[in-house]
């Protein structure tokens, strides 16, 4: 090969779109392996998979025949899919310079023919692609292809699906929230109904108002009806926020399993070690999870590629702030081989182009400009702390809001 990658001409508007549906790749199998199988049994081939392509990594989101999470960008045939926005076949993997030694063709499960429509978003933005693959030679009829087609049509039309199911559920919790805050509003006057008429009942004797005593007492009695009712629905909100997270939140717990789950795989096979750490004091404080996993996910693939074998890789998670509101801060430290001064401010002003990594991972140049994207969308705050030689700290400070009362 002569190591040149390719790469779509609209490669960084291609990972906001991706990144603008906010997926966890982890768990979108259920939503997706009925489309893979059925991929798999149309095209008659012994394996099929759904994929999306981040700046560094094909995530297999969905497969059949071939158990597979995630594998480097560049020892993808996919990414080709992707660069050229128009299906790929490979007929004989063997005899393609391109790949003939990956370990996919060389190994288990030594695939012989490959097929790949792309994963079409709209506006010429290609998200990954379904691919379909054979142990043995084989040939696909137009009709299958349009099928093939198809199918990656309702794989796109479900991902968006599934952010617009995800909104909604947020705006759910959102409503539960409002009911949470309606049930504090009426606690209060209610209690000075409740008390106000409790003194009026204590002075009826001398009123000697019958009737009016016994409009005070239904009073009371109603006052006090609704009051448990609001202790009732704040009692069973409090019980669900002690074991469920709102839609649109993680906790530094459930943080740090996703990215664990996600992201030691990579480090696993370049032989480093991955950490992730968390504040005792803080780690069940929720907080948005918008756009997270793409923030901390680049910057963690973007260490791992510069940090050679033996190495380190770690994520440290915090929340704090200034008095009056809380922020979530991430910090990911490598020791890898460090960044000048001249390419930090590269970075930072949305300039920076990748090079190689230490393990001959070829740059895309997109990842740090998608994270410094996304962390200012969100009002957030990135800061790099790095000498050649030293190893690197990317420092994002992402606005979560006012603190919770105590």
């Amino acid at each position: 090969m002569n190591g040149v990658m390719p790469m779509p001409a609209n490669e960084l508007e291609r990972l906001k779109a991706l990144a603008d549906l906010d997926l966890d790749y982890s768990s979108l199998n259920d939503n997706l392996k009925n489309l893979s199988k059925l991929a798999a049994k149309i095209a008659g081939t012994d394996i099929s998979m759904i994929n999306l392509i981040d700046s560094f990594t094909q995530w297999t989101v969905s497969n059949y025949g071939l158990d597979l999470d995630q594998m480097d960008r560049e020892d993808s045939i996919c990414q080709y899919v992707v660069a050229g926005g128009q299906d790929v076949e490979v007929p004989d993997l063997q005899l393609d310079e391109r790949f003939r030694e990956k370990d996919y063709v060389t190994g288990d499960p030594q695939v012989r023919f490959y097929y790949g429509v792309p994963l079409q978003a709209g506006n010429g933005v290609h998200l990954g692609a379904l691919c379909v693959m054979n142990k043995q030679l084989h040939q696909l009829s137009p009709e299958k292809i349009e099928m093939l087609r198809i199918i990656a049509d309702e794989i796109v039309n479900r991902l968006k699906a599934m952010k617009v199911i995800e909104n909604m559920r947020v705006k759910i919790s959102e409503a539960n929230e409002n009911q949470r805050r309606v049930a504090h509003d009426i606690r209060g006057p209610l209690g000075g109904i409740i008390g106000l008429a409790r003194i009026i009942s204590e002075q009826g004797d001398e009123n000697t108002m019958d009737e009016v005593l016994e409009f005070i007492d239904l009073i009371q009695k109603s006052g006090h009806s609704i009051l448990e009712l609001a202790d009732e629905i704040l009692s069973i909100d409090a019980k669900a926020n002690e074991t469920k997270l709102a839609a649109n939140e993680f906790n530094q717990i459930t943080l740090k399993e996703k990215l664990i789950k996600l992201y030691t795989p990579q480090a696993v096979n370049k032989k480093i070690n991955f950490s992730v750490g968390t504040c005792a004091n803080t780690q069940t404080i929720p907080f948005l999870k918008n756009k997270l996993l793409q923030i901390v996910g680049n910057l963690v693939s973007n260490a791992i590629k510069f940090t050679p074998a033996d190495g380190f890789v770690k994520v440290e998670l915090l929340i704090g702030g200034q008095e009056g509101k809380q922020d979530l801060k991430i910090a990911v430290t490598d020791s890898g081989v460090g960044i000048g001064n001249e390419k930090i401010q590269q970075i930072l002003s949305g300039k920076g182009e990748s090079t190689d990594g230490t393990g001959g991972e070829k740059g895309y140049g997109f990842g740090l400009a998608l994270v410094k994207h996304l962390v200012e969308g969100l009002k957030g705050e990135l800061t790099i702390i790095s000498q050649p030689g030293t190893g690197t700290t990317f420092e994002v400070s992402l606005p979560q809001g006012a603190k919770p009362a105590k």
